[in-house]
C-alpha cells in the first residue's frame, strides 16, 4: 500500500494564547490537493506546520511518512514551496536567485545552475533570466516563484494562492502550468486559494477548513461521476404511467405533476432509453440537465454545517 502524501493525527497548533487548528485527523493521497476555507479557517497555519516553520502543541503531521517534528530536514527536502507573498532578493538576477533557492534545497552548484535555467525557459521566463527580479512585472514575479519551487525537483509542491493579482492571460498561464505539473504525474501538489474555479480546474480533491477544524473532504472526480448519473428532465405530457415505466429501468424518480422529475440513472441505462420511453408514450422531453454540485455548493454546504471530520 502506498505510503499517503499527508497524514494529520490529531494536529493541534497553537500561536500565542489562541489555538489555530483543532485535532485534525486524516489521510490524504490525491495527486492534486485543494485546500480551501475562509480567512483564519488554518490554510495558512496547517501549510506552515507542513513546512516545518511551525511546531505542533499536540498530535502530528507527517509528509511521506515523516513526521514533521522528527524528521523535519528530510522531510523538508522533499517539498517546493510557492509562497503568497514575495520572498525575492530584488538585487539578484532571476537565475541568479532560482540557483541560490536549488542550491539551499540540496542541488550541487552547477546541477543548480542548470535546474534554474531549465525552470525559468519552463514558466515562459527564459528571455528575462539575467534582469534583476526587482524589475519584473507581478506576472513574472508569479512564474519567478513558481520556477524556485519545481527547480530542485520535489516529491510535494506546495501552492499558495498561485493566481493572486494576475491578468485573465496571465491566469490561464499559470492554471495550464500547474495543470501540466498534475498530469506529469512524478509529484503531488497541494493548492491554496481563496479562488474556487482555480481548486476545481487543478484539483481532484479538496479538503476544506471552518474555524481551525475540517469541515468537508471531498474527491472531485468521484462527485463528479455520481453527478453525471443524476439528471433533472422538464416534460410535456408527462403522467404516473411514464414515470412508472422510467421506474421499471431501476430509475430512482421523483414526479412533481407540473412536468419536472428528478431521477437517478442506475448503472447500464443510457439517457437515449428515456426518449424511447418518452416516445411510446408520446411525451415530449423537452429539457434533460444533468445536475452537478458544483465546487461552490459543496463549499458553502461545509461552511453550513457544523464541525466535521475525516
Amino acid at each position: 500500500m502506498a505510503t499517503p502524501v499527508i497524514e494529520l493525527e490529531n494536529l493541534e497548533v497553537r500561536l500565542g494564547n489562541q489555538l489555530i487548528l483543532k485535532r485534525l485527523t486524516g489521510s490524504f493521497s490525491g495527486r492534486a490537493i485543494g485546500l480551501l476555507g475562509p480567512n483564519g479557517a488554518g490554510k495558512s497555519t496547517l501549510i506552515n506546520t507542513l513546512l516545518g516553520f511551525l511546531t505542533p502543541s499536540t498530535g502530528t503531521a507527517r509528509i511521506f511518512g515523516m513526521d514533521v517534528r522528527r524528521q523535519a530536514k528530510e522531510a523538508r527536502g522533499l517539498v517546493g514551496y510557492m509562497p503568497e507573498n514575495d520572498s525575492f532578493i530584488a538585487g539578484m538576477s532571476g537565475v541568479r536567485f532560482v540557483r541560490l533557492m536549488a542550491e539551499l534545497a540540496g542541488l550541487p552548484p552547477q546541477q543548480a545552475l542548470e535546474r534554474a535555467h531549465e525552470a525559468f525557459f519552463w514558466v515562459g521566463l527564459g528571455e528575462v533570466r539575467y534582469r534583476k527580479i526587482g524589475t519584473y512585472s507581478l506576472g513574472m514575479k508569479q512564474m519567478a516563484k513558481l520556477a524556485q519551487a519545481i527547480a530542485h525537483g520535489p516529491k510535494l509542491l506546495f501552492l499558495d494562492e498561485p493566481t493572486n493579482g494576475l491578468d485573465p492571460p496571465a491566469r490561464q498561464r499559470m492554471i495550464q502550468l500547474i495543470q501540466e505539473i498534475r498530469d506529469r504525474g512524478d509529484l503531488h501538489l497541494i493548492l491554496s486559494s481563496h479562488l474556487l474555479r482555480d481548486v476545481e480546474d487543478c484539483c481532484d480533491e479538496v479538503l476544506i477548513l471552518k474555524d481551525g477544524r475540517v469541515a468537508a473532504f471531498c474527491n472531485l472526480e468521484e462527485e463528479r461521476r455520481a453527478n453525471r448519473r443524476f439528471l433533472e428532465l422538464e416534460t410535456r405530457g408527462a403522467d404516473a404511467a411514464f414515470v412508472g415505466d422510467v421506474e421499471g429501468l431501476g430509475c430512482e424518480a421523483a414526479w412533481s405533476g407540473n412536468g419536472k422529475i428528478k431521477l437517478v440513472l442506475p448503472d447500464g441505462v443510457e439517457v437515449r432509453q428515456l426518449y424511447e420511453l418518452a416516445a411510446a408514450r408520446q411525451v415530449q422531453i423537452r429539457r434533460l440537465n444533468h445536475k452537478r454540485d458544483s465546487l461552490e455548493d459543496i463549499f458553502l454546504k461545509a461552511m453550513e454545517g457544523a464541525n466535521g471530520s475525516l
